[in-house]
């Protein structure tokens, strides 16, 4: 076969990745076709590598088989994490391909045969730049979803002009490059300030940001892909590339208007300080708590319950029980639904995953938006371990810091009873008016055990 007939069949097969990649974004748009989205992902990129191992500048595969076995060596055992820790796996995934990214940038820069020119390293800095601050800043996300780092915001005065001033001195060294590649010295610098940069970025922001962080950092690692697919002259590189930016910017506008906030204001706000509530300080409130067995009685004399999941029933792997739940009320004739806000949860499409691994049936999943107008209607709504997306201040209290934001509207149902391990706030570290109404119940204990004790009252009493 000829050089040009071989590099045809590869560009060719190139195309065909591509468009994997594309009706893999369509397909995992929906949890019915979500499976087959992630094959056509796993094949077009199987692909791509397999292809590229074809091409004729390869000439040495010894370092790709020793890279490739201890790549898959720290894959496999990652892939195989609990549900919970799909989050924390997803920030370590972007980290490293992130600094896969920046490594080849740097490899590109020091093993050139020829004189970089300006525009290659323009390229090629800027690609450095964006995969360095995804590294690090994808590890800390990483070790505050392990609980490694504080989840709390870690903010002092003027840590804005701090950051953006770190920020301002890597993209300077970039351009002092580009005027001049020649001073390589400058190089190394701008790779640590970047690294730097990354720490900085991340660590003043809380917890409950974290799944618009990942998703942030997702495009990211996206975006240093197709910048060095420039420096490489990759074309699947630039179009995968530049789809998981597109998409994962995309998917982080969609998540901020979800908590009607800016991007600003989730990067730089310092979100997720512990609020002291005004409220609280001025009076002593009640609570009052419910047992399992009352907690059965009123879900077994409901028409329509909704069952709204957080972040608690993922920590509690609570998923299989509150299935059982819903085998169990579906059985009594009672109208067993499930509301899923935007952001519960650690990661997008959180809840859904551990729905969908329970065998929870897609149908009776249903979005903020489209569950909101019902809530007055509903008999009974069931938050299981889900905090800040719950919460009425975001309503009513301008001085909190989650006003505004678009909630669950629980608290309109006629009863709302909330499985919770104590009075702790949640990510947002402020106070929830939701636990004190009239209409509500708190149902205290560990997820996984509180909703199977129900659920041993509701079949014990079926049985008789």
């Amino acid at each position: 076969m000829t050089e040009l007939a071989l590099q045809q069949y590869l560009d060719f097969a190139y195309i065909v990745a591509v468009v994997l990649f594309i009706l893999s974004l369509k397909f995992l748009s929906s949890p019915v076709s979500a499976r087959w989205g992630v094959l056509a992902g796993e094949i077009g990129a199987a692909m791509a590598v397999v292809v590229t191992l074809f091409n004729p500048e390869v000439t040495e595969y010894r370092w790709i088989l020793i890279t490739l076995i201890i790549g898959a060596g720290v894959g496999v055992p990652l892939g195989l994490v609990h549900m919970t820790a799909v989050p924390q796996r997803t920030a370590l995934s972007h980290a490293f391909g992130a600094l896969s990214a920046a490594m080849i940038g740097i490899a590109e820069f020091y093993a050139s045969t020829t004189p970089v020119t300006r525009f290659e390293m323009g390229e090629i800095a800027l690609e450095v730049i964006i995969g360095s601050l995804t590294f690090t800043g994808s590890l800390i996300a990483a070790g505050k979803l392990q609980e490694i780092l504080p989840q709390r915001p870690i903010v002092y005065r003027g840590q804005n002009i701090v950051s953006l001033s770190v920020l301002a001195g890597a993209l300077g060294l970039a351009i002092a490059l580009v005027v001049n590649p020649a001073h390589a010295i400058l190089f190394p610098i701008m790779v640590i300030v970047a690294l730097f940069f990354g720490v900085l970025l991340v660590t003043p922001i809380g917890g409950a940001d974290m799944p618009t962080v990942i998703s942030l950092l997702n495009s990211y690692a996206g975006f240093s892909a197709a910048l060095l697919g420039f420096v490489l002259n990759s074309k699947v590189l630039v179009v995968a590339g530049a789809l998981d930016g597109s998409s994962g910017f995309i998917l982080s506008v969609i998540m901020c208007k979800a908590m009607n906030r800016s991007f600003s204001n989730v990067m730089f706000g310092a979100f997720g300080q512990v609020q002291a509530s005004a409220a609280a300080a001025k009076e002593e409130r009640v609570v009052r708590s419910a047992t399992a067995e009352e907690a059965a009685a009123i879900l077994s004399a409901a028409n329509k319950v909704v069952v709204v999941p957080g972040y608690g029933m993922a920590v509690a792997q609570a998923q299989h029980k509150v299935r059982e739940l819903y085998d169990a009320l579906n059985k009594r004739g009672v109208d067993v639904r499930f509301a899923i806000h935007p952001v519960a949860g650690r990661m997008p499409g959180h809840m859904n995953v551990l729905l969908a691994e329970a065998d929870i049936p897609y149908d009776r999943l249903v979005d903020m938006d489209d569950i909101n107008g019902e809530f007055a209607q509903t008999d009974v709504a069931l938050v299981i371990g889900a905090n800040d997306v719950t919460n009425p201040a975001a309503r009513t209290d301008q001085s909190s810091p989650i006003f505004g934001m678009p909630i669950l509207d629980v608290d309109k149902a006629h009863t709302v009873m909330v499985i919770k391990r104590s009075m702790n706030p949640g990510f947002a570290g402020i106070d929830n008016p939701l636990y004190y109404l009239d209409n509500n119940l708190m149902l205290f204990g560990d997820a996984k055990q509180f909703v199977g004790s129900i659920v041993r009252e509701l079949t014990g009493a079926h049985g008789h």
